[in-house]
């Protein structure tokens, strides 16, 4: 998962690019980079490993001059943690100066990788996106915005893209939709970006959103809307609401928070713990769902679990040594809150079980007579291949594990799920939605080599 942004028409882009990328942090910490372009066409680069304040100082920030950016914030689901594979690329191109910055995993990027090494391409990193580099670069169509749409209708996959070409900004989300973008405007100048709370944060307004194979762009602020994509049956990612966008984003045309106290209240309604005491949340994703989950119950809700914000998301981060040793650094237990208590613990999902586990001792710890832990989706049983970081279904505890043994596993009273159904009912329409990690019924052909490459890197990028 990535956070990308673009800015055109606005001095100093690449201070708007920094801000934006700001409220993109928790959509990638691994890495940090953007674009400028200049008024005479002359793009500048910096890419850091980090975060985006250890990133971008503001002598490098000064460096970045220009009316055009291209911004991005990384974790890796594709090609290893180096500074290699960190993003926008930046690329002399035919027509000026290329930069990407791309979201999402192309399923058929092993394929199309080793048809263009065959025909002389070289590679500098182990990204899918340098991909989408040379098919542009190769392609034969006669300008621009064509040969970037010849090479976005040969991938398959989630592909939500800001490209800058020169002066001239594209963006595109492949047709099936997978991960958001939307866009809006500072005076003149426009602002494009994975969440709308990347927008607020700049002070953009008229927002909008970017549909399944919407194609635009975007010159000295002015918006033209390209002939769409090819159409393709809509997979819009389910998780983007129950986990990965923030609580004040609006994406796929819906409040990621009313998404998320629906969890809750479903989760109240068909998974209740009789006789709980409290209800409290893991932040901050569950926040809401905790919310929602007493409206509905009337079981008083509590901030019992204290979160360390300056760690970052335990979850994505990319060992699983540092996931096991970031829990009791992340959060601490309100012991005069849980002792002696039943409580009902609401968390968004359980991919490994690790960082649950943990979190069950200290509530434990802290004195609970009771945990009843509910989740606010259902059981991940199958790898995401579409830019979440599950790449395999040896990492899935409920992959290998009944409902029971989990319970057992974890420690607490009672585990209870969403339903499939009941997950798909909170977050609006009952189509559209890609689920397959949850149901495995993936929306796309998946080669069966796709999780053993997806990690590979090449020499250079592996010494960078």
């Amino acid at each position: 998962m990535c956070g990308i942004l673009g800015v055109s028409g606005l001095d100093g882009a690449s201070r708007i690019a920094q801000l934006g990328l700001y409220a993109l942090q928790h959509r990638g910490q691994e890495s940090a980079g953007i674009v400028a372009v200049d008024p005479a066409g002359q793009a500048r680069v910096h890419r850091g490993m980090g975060l985006v304040s250890d990133v971008f100082s503001e002598s490098r920030l000064a460096q970045l001059t220009g009316d055009v950016a291209v911004g991005h914030a990384r974790y890796s689901t594709a090609g290893s943690t180096v500074l290699a594979n960190a993003q926008p690329y930046l690329v002399n191109y035919h027509e000026g100066p290329l930069s990407v910055a791309h979201n999402g995993n192309l399923t058929n990027a092993t394929a199309l990788r080793e048809e263009l090494v065959r025909a002389g391409a070289i590679f500098q990193s182990s990204s899918d996106t340098e991909v989408l580099i040379h098919l542009i670069a190769r392609s034969s169509a006669p300008t621009v915005e064509s040969q970037i749409r010849d090479a976005l209708e040969q991938v398959e996959g989630a592909c939500t893209v800001v490209i800058s070409a020169g002066r001239t900004l594209y963006a595109a989300v492949d047709s099936r939709g997978f991960r958001p973008l939307v866009w809006g405007r500072i005076g003149q100048g426009v602002v494009i970006a994975s969440e709308t709370c990347a927008l607020d944060l700049v002070g953009a307004t008229d927002l909008a959103e970017l549909a399944p194979g919407d194609f635009v762009r975007i010159e000295d602020g002015l918006v033209t809307q390209l002939a769409p994509l090819a159409p393709r049956p809509r997979s819009r990612c389910i998780f983007e609401l129950v986990y990965f966008a923030r609580p004040d984003s609006r994406i796929f045309d819906r409040s990621v928070d009313g998404a998320r106290r629906e969890l809750g209240r479903a989760l109240a309604r068909h998974h209740a713990a009789p006789g709980a005491d409290v209800v409290f949340s893991v932040p901050d994703s569950a926040n809401v769902m905790a919310l929602g989950y007493s409206e509905v119950s009337g079981v008083k809700l509590e901030h019992a679990l204290i979160r360390n914000h300056y760690v970052g998301r335990t979850f994505i981060h990319p060992t699983q040594s540092l996931r096991v040793a970031k829990v009791k650094i992340k959060f601490n237990p309100v012991r005069e809150i849980i002792a002696g208590r039943s409580v009902v613990v609401i968390d968004d999902s359980l991919v490994r079980g690790t960082t649950s586990k943990g979190l069950v001792q200290m509530i434990r710890g802290a004195g609970a007579r009771e945990v009843h832990l509910r989740l606010g989706s259902p059981p991940i049983t199958g790898p995401c291949h579409y830019g979440i970081d599950t790449p395999t279904s040896d990492e899935l505890i409920a992959a290998n594990h009944s409902t029971e043994a989990i319970r057992e596993y974890l420690g607490v009273d009672t585990l209870e799920y969403l339903t499939l159904d009941e997950m798909v009912d909170a977050a609006g329409p009952r189509t559209g939605w890609c689920h397959a990690c949850f149901s495995g019924a993936y929306p796309t052909e998946i080669p069966t080599d796709l999780a053993r490459h997806r990690h590979d890197a090449p020499p250079m990028a592996a010494s960078a």
